[in-house]
């Protein structure tokens, strides 16, 4: 049954912040809307609004023309509506068939019939078949998958209440081209049977691929409602982000690549994943990693910081340096930016506060100067330029850009000499990544030395002069800036071992 989903000047204030002063959609059967807009503009609590997650301060909800409220995301749920957010909301130590189905098994009488619901989890789950790994399956713990599967368990958890109104909040933001690629033709198909998706990126290229109309927040207004076929990228930036002008043009803003001495040497690195991976980065230098989701990015990235085990050899100045634990890098000034800032780089009941002095207090004495700590830490978050009421509010009232400011904030309190990024744009608008690629050109030209993943493969070719392209748990390509292209770097990526190794440089 065809629905048509409408919000009409709603508004939210969340301790004195206002997320929300005039937030209007319209999502229409068989229509894609794309809903736009920087960090903290009011995308997610628009979403969460209408899912029935919070409650709105003002403002109407219209179904079918008729006004609606939602207590509950299960009321929401009944009347057809389900939502993907960039958090996930999957138990870990569950099955993935066991989380797809929570609260909602297939019954007889008082008994789950454990075969059905393995077996109609197992149909959702060949929607993705051959853009996962083979241990993939209805049985796997969830705790045990990468984040990009993770994504896909949270994407098919929706679709399994088969709506009629789709809202997937940054649900590519975790997986790959492939990956990308099948969840847009499904997108395809849903349009088909007459559901109405309100989909949400940052990723202006997925925007107008999949977009029929696109409609614009900012900060906490809508702007406009735009057909995605008369409407140029630049304008939506220049409507998305006040001062437009400084938005990054990632043609022509490589980070060079310093003629330092070698910081970082990384010889026959081992893991489960990595299968013998060599590798320096010098004084300075910005090196990039590339790749598909899952082919051992992370692992490198969380050996060097001691984080996982591995084999091989580290070296940092010409020393070796076999790392058994974070604190044993961190003494050595490594810093780890992670690719989960939920889950691994912040506490999320803590204040902003508390989360920027994690690593941080021990500079501060015994007793704690907290009066030193507070003012550091506001001139941090006044450095990165934290969009917040107050720094001794929850760290989980930030938006994502500006948590992930947090993430970073902390890390350079400590002036890292060596720092790893593991994919730290990811659900980040316009506006804050500029103050990012800012921030890592500052930082090269004081002599940091940056490893930075990114599952961005626009931002890689941008920003470095050098990317490493990993697939299959090894470097398969090294690409230089005079080949370092779009093109170049995901035939790398998806191009098997033997067909690179015939392929001209």
């Amino acid at each position: 049954m065809a629905q048509n989903l409408t919000s009409n000047d709603v508004v939210k204030h969340f301790a004195g912040v206002t997320a929300l002063s005039n937030g209007c959609l319209t999502a229409i059967s068989g229509e894609v809307m794309a809903l736009i807009g920087a960090n903290g503009s009011g995308k997610s609590t628009l979403c969460k609004i209408i899912t029935g997650v919070v409650a709105p301060d003002e403002g109407q909800l219209h179904l079918n023309g008729t006004q609606v409220s939602f207590s509950t995301p299960v009321e929401a749920l009944k009347s057809g509506i389900a939502a993907v957010y960039q958090e996930l909301s999957l138990v870990p130590s569950l099955t993935i068939a066991q989380n797809i189905w929570l609260t909602r098994e297939p019954m007889s009488g008082i008994l789950v019939k454990y075969r059905t619901q393995r077996k109609q989890t197992q149909e959702l789950l060949d929607l993705f078949a051959d853009t996962v790994s083979k241990s993939f399956t209805p049985d796997t713990l969830v705790n045990e998958l990468p984040p990009d599967e993770k994504q896909i368990v949270e994407i098919l958890k929706a679709v399994s209440t088969n709506p009629h109104i789709m809202i997937l909040d940054e649900a590519t933001s975790s997986l790959d081209s492939r990956q990308v690629d099948r969840l847009f033709n499904l997108i395809g198909e849903w349009k088909k049977q007459d559901k109405a998706i309100i989909f949400i990126s940052h990723r202006m290229s997925e925007v107008f691929r999949i977009a029929d109309r696109i409609t614009v927040l900012r900060n906490g207004r809508t702007i406009g409602d735009y057909d995605s076929k008369k409407v140029k990228e630049k304008d939506l930036i220049n409507l998305m982000v006040e001062n437009a002008k400084d938005h990054l043009d990632t043609t022509d803003t490589s980070i060079s690549k310093q003629s330092g001495e070698t910081v970082l040497k990384v010889t026959n690195l081992r893991t489960d994943l990595l299968q013998g991976i060599d590798f320096d980065v010098k004084k300075g230098e910005l090196l990039g990693i590339a790749g598909l989701q899952g082919q051992g990015q992370s692992d490198i990235l969380h050996s060097i910081f001691g984080s996982i085990k591995f084999s091989g050899k580290i070296e940092i100045d010409g020393k070796d340096h076999q790392f058994k634990h974070t604190s044993q890098s961190m003494a050595k000034d490594i810093a780890l930016v992670p690719g989960d800032r939920a889950k691994e780089g912040l506490l999320m009941r803590l204040s902003i506060f508390e989360n920027i002095m994690l690593p941080n207090w021990m500079k501060y004495g015994i007793p704690l100067n907290t009066g030193k700590a507070m003012k550091e830490a506001a001139k941090t978050s006044k450095s990165l330029k934290i969009i917040m009421a107050d720094l001794n509010m929850p760290v989980s009232s930030l938006s994502g850009g500006n948590a992930q400011k947090v993430v970073i904030g902390k890390w350079l309190q400590r002036k890292p000499r060596i720092l790893l990024l593991n994919d730290p744009t990811k659900g980040v608008d316009v506006g804050t990544k500029k103050e990012f690629y800012d921030l890592l050109k500052e930082l090269c030209k004081a002599g940091t030395s940056i490893l930075f993943y990114s599952s961005d493969d626009e931002e890689l070719v941008g920003l470095c002069e050098r990317v490493l392209v990993m697939r299959d748990g090894k470097i398969r390509k090294e690409l230089l800036k005079s080949r370092l292209t779009l093109s170049n770097l995901i035939t790398a990526s998806v191009t098997s071992s033997e067909e690179l190794a015939h392929a001209a440089d």
